[in-house]
């Protein structure tokens, strides 16, 4: 009888203890729960530095461009790019000069998921651009028939060096953005991305094309493009969230 109470008792103590354990592993650890990582939301400003650069291996070039996105929520951003540019294109039979400024304006959706406080990016966007600009057209020659060896021409083209300035032109442009964005120092990011851009509209000067538009880059019969972008930039934060 003795032994058969001692097991009983046995018995019960051990389904209490096992009852205890279970309710402590399941109480959720509220104060893990409750630990949270704020990040920053504010405006970051910067400049693209790929400009001056290029600038440096291209006399025909010159060009500045000012960055800046606000964080909206967690993943998206609002971004806007504005800039001059100046370029002397050569062709064949011209060489003309292009001049003005420009403006993007578009979002940035976030697609890489950060680590605890980690405030990097992968990032996909859209822009609309405008630019506004002059274009000179240095020299020229007509384009006639060179005649041959057997034919020559009695009145061979002359090189035009009288410049012709067109003002007033203007371009539309849309393009989409993939790039990455990283924290290298506290709020202090570099950045790197490309665009495809879909030339929408574009002011052309009388008998003339314009090949370069300010913004948008060379101007192709197939009214596409590239661009590419590598910026370094500061975050100045407003709050946290």
């Amino acid at each position: 009888m003795y032994k058969y109470f001692t097991s009983i008792c046995l018995f019960f103590i051990f389904v209490n203890g096992y009852t205890q354990q279970q309710k402590i592993d399941t109480i959720p650890n509220k104060k893990q729960d409750s630990l949270v990582y704020k990040t920053n939301y504010g405006l970051r400003v910067g400049i693209d530095i790929s400009k001056p650069l290029r600038m440096q291996f291209n006399s025909n070039y010159s060009g500045l461009e000012l960055v800046g996105d606000y964080r909206l929520s967690k993943n998206f951003y609002a971004a806007v790019e504005l800039g001059f540019e100046e370029e002397t294109t050569r062709e064949d039979f011209t060489n003309s000069t292009a001049k003005g400024n420009y403006a993007r304006l578009g979002f940035n959706y976030n697609a890489y998921q950060n680590w605890l406080d980690m405030n990097n990016e992968i990032f996909l966007g859209f822009r609309l651009g405008l630019s506004t600009f002059s274009q000179t057209l240095n020299n020229y020659t007509p384009n006639t028939n060179s005649g041959s060896e057997t034919d020559p021409l009695y009145f061979p083209p002359n090189l035009i060096t009288t410049p012709t300035t067109a003002n007033g032109l203007n371009a539309q442009w849309s393009e989409f953005v993939v790039g990455i964005k990283v924290e290298t120092l506290k709020n202090l990011f570099i950045s790197f991305s490309g665009s495809y851009k879909i030339l929408i509209n574009i002011k052309d000067p009388d008998n003339f094309k314009s090949l370069f538009s300010p913004g948008f880059n060379r101007v192709f019969a197939s009214n596409t493009g590239f661009g590419f972008n590598y910026t370094l930039s500061y975050l100045i934060p407003f709050k946290k969230k």
